[in-house]
């Protein structure tokens, strides 16, 4: 499922993403379309000028070898990264350059890699990419302004993601012999002239060619043909579903730029397929994975005192990370009648008891959600004023009017009671939507919970039970959809809840391709899903978030969202003139979206927790937005060498 973070996944995930990081350096002021800009910063100017050797975040003189072991949760059937068919494999990425790499040290900032620099006017209507003649895929092809221009048609095509994320780019041409100009239908879109700039890039001539067996390849569709990439690793070998592994490229083209010095140090990295945590965990406690990363706090707080850490042989620390914490939430599916109205989704938030659940299941180590930005300058807080307050007066009849006189909150359970009064708040907000108290027979004699709470309220006698039903009669049901045992533990409290409320409630647990199909689909009723955000918030609001979104299979706007005021408020992003009024946007959507209570927020928490037998050597300086594993870590020969003498005691 999407939400779900795996060791594999969490490791790389600042290394890889589809977030827009990037705008031009010094963004609010005038630039100069010949000027050719090796580095972009959205947030200012970038940290390291055209000069710099390696980041200090890396060792440059860093060996390279080895094997690092890892694991991904549940199973994969296809091995193109960019169709949205598919469960696709853990660590396809790496197989694929963009034209800039982001830096996981600084917010929203890349450097040049496959182009050496992008240049733009100052309307924004368009960006130049230069490339590099030396850029090249693996099989030693270089990569031209054809495969460019080929990659940015194609990904349109078959993804929606892509289609929305680059809706306003109109076309991509060649210009030169290492170069291409991309033409924007707007003006004014800061984010745009680079948002392309994170364009990956595949090869013409393979996806244009047949695969061994004649068949003619097709990036829309599923497959189990390793890709040709132009990445620093390629597939070494796969086991559909159960294990792939990859080899570092050898005589990769990009190795010894400054963007890349120092980075990607594993000779191979093996990526082996669990059905479920525990007998992963199993491996690594006994040596056959090298490196946990843990997503769950009771584990973290209970599951390490096994004897390899006992006796220094595994190392345990958190790392601190500075990133906007991404909204981690149960997200409706708002094209569900008794989803569709605001007030039944306020009636579960304060049915959510966070406070119990982190006490009780996460020993009181998360921080509830209280914004789609989180932990950054873009989270709405107070009353909204100034900028803020003008952009949303522009839609104030479309918007709760809680919007403009009341700051949101999460219902907090601190003292004996509040939960009782929030169940109250709830059934009102129930009643006032359609959904009455219909009392019924007991059927086993018993009265449980829900009983005394009514007759408690006066609301009912013990001798029945109620139900949540509609004026057609029909009771509310609520199904959890979840792959894979990480959140049965934790849903499992909150469907009782809900039962003792007269609701249907429930979990269906699929297996991965199921899990997806029904996503894309729209089949569900509730799911866990992940909105994860970056300090340049710009077009892929639309996906999450857009009305254009709601109806595609497979986009992001899970929830459904057709909300006309957030539609102009996702365009007051993307057409924002500089970074403070990108950031009154941001509250302003913020605001809306939290009083629509799309979510039932769930928590964060502001570091990386990993595990890891003592083989590696890493920078003194880990880079701020991730602990870098597989970025910038390495395998150190000396200490491998003894782990594995201890191991053999």
């Amino acid at each position: 499922m999407r939400m779900r973070l795996t060791s594999l996944t969490l490791a790389a995930m600042a290394l890889i993403s589809f977030l827009p990081i990037s705008q031009p350096a010094h963004a609010d002021e005038p630039t100069n379309e010949a000027q050719c800009r090796p580095s972009l910063s959205l947030v200012g100017k970038a940290k390291y000028g055209p000069d710099f050797k390696n980041f200090d975040w890396v060792n440059p003189d860093a060996p390279k070898g080895g094997a690092l072991r890892q694991w991904a949760d549940g199973t994969f059937d296809t091995l193109n990264p960019f169709s949205d068919k598919g469960v696709k494999a853990a660590g396809l990425s790496l197989m694929f350059d963009s034209l800039f790499a982001s830096s996981p040290d600084e917010p929203e900032t890349q450097y040049g890699l496959i182009a050496e620099c992008a240049s733009y006017p100052d309307d924004f209507s368009s960006v130049t990419f230069k490339l590099r003649p030396e850029a090249k895929f693996n099989d030693g092809t270089p990569i031209t302004p054809e495969d460019v221009i080929f990659s940015f048609d194609e990904l349109k095509k078959v993804n929606p993601f892509y289609a929305f994320y680059y809706k306003n780019v109109s076309k991509a041409e060649k210009t030169g012999d290492h170069e291409v100009k991309f033409t924007f239908d707007v003006k004014g879109n800061r984010e745009l002239p680079l948002i392309v700039s994170q364009l990956s890039i595949v090869s013409k001539a393979y996806w244009e060619g047949k695969d061994a067996n004649g068949k003619q390849r097709t990036l829309a569709e599923t497959t189990v043909e390793p890709p040709l990439g132009n990445g620093v690793y390629k597939i070494k070998s796969v086991d559909t579903g159960r294990s792939i592994s990859y080899e570092r490229v050898k005589d990769y083209w990009a190795k010894d730029l400054p963007v890349m010095r120092g980075q990607y140090n594993f000779d191979t990295l093996e990526i082996t397929y669990y059905r479920d945590r525990s007998p992963a965990f199993e491996d690594f406690k006994a040596g056959r994975l090298d490196f946990w990363l843990e997503n769950r706090a009771s584990a973290w707080a209970t599951q390490y005192g096994f004897d390899a850490l006992k006796k220094g042989l595994v190392k345990k620390e958190a790392i601190p990370i500075k990133r906007v914490a991404a909204m981690q939430a149960f997200a409706f599916n708002t094209r569900r009648p008794e989803f569709a109205d605001p007030r039944v989704r306020h009636a579960f938030n304060l049915l959510f008891n966070f406070e119990e659940t982190n006490k009780k299941l996460f020993y009181g180590s998360y921080v509830r959600l209280d914004s789609f930005f989180a932990n950054s300058d873009l989270q709405s807080k107070g009353l909204p004023q100034g900028r803020e307050l003008e952009i949303l007066n522009e839609v104030r009849s479309e918007v709760p009017p809680e919007v403009f006189t009341t700051e949101w909150k999460n219902p907090v359970n601190a003292k004996e009671g509040d939960f009782r009064k929030h169940q109250k708040e709830a059934l009102k907000l129930f009643e006032a939507a359609g959904w009455k108290i219909s009392s019924e027979p007991v059927k086993d004699g018993s009265c449980g919970y829900f009983c005394k709470f009514m007759r408690m309220t006066g609301l009912s006698s013990a001798s029945t039970a109620n139900v949540l039903r509609n004026a057609k009669g029909e009771q509310m049901t609520a199904e959890f959809l979840i792959s894979g045992d990480t959140f049965q533990q934790i849903i499992l409290p909150y469907v009782q809840t809900l039962k003792s409320m007269g609701i249907n409630a429930s979990i269906r647990v699929v297996d991965d391709a199921q899990y997806k199909q029904r996503e894309d689909n729209r089949d569900f009723d509730i799911i866990v899903d992940n909105f994860a955000q970056s300090n340049s918030p710009g077009n892929e609001q639309r996906d999450f978030w857009g009305s254009a979104a709601a109806d595609k299979p497979a986009s992001r706007n899970t929830i459904g969202i057709k909300n006309p005021a957030v539609d102009k408020l996702i365009d007051k992003i993307v057409f924002a003139k500089d970074r403070a009024d990108l950031v009154a946007a941001t509250h302003a959507l913020d605001r809306v979206l939290l009083w629509n209570y799309y979510v039932v927020p769930q928590w964060y928490y502001p570091y990386e927790r990993i595990a890891y037998w003592d083989i590696f050597g890493r920078p003194k300086t880990l880079p701020s937005q991730t602990a870098g594993l597989m970025q910038v870590w390495w395998i150190d020969p000396e200490k491998q060498k003894a782990v594995e003498a201890a191991k053999a005691k």
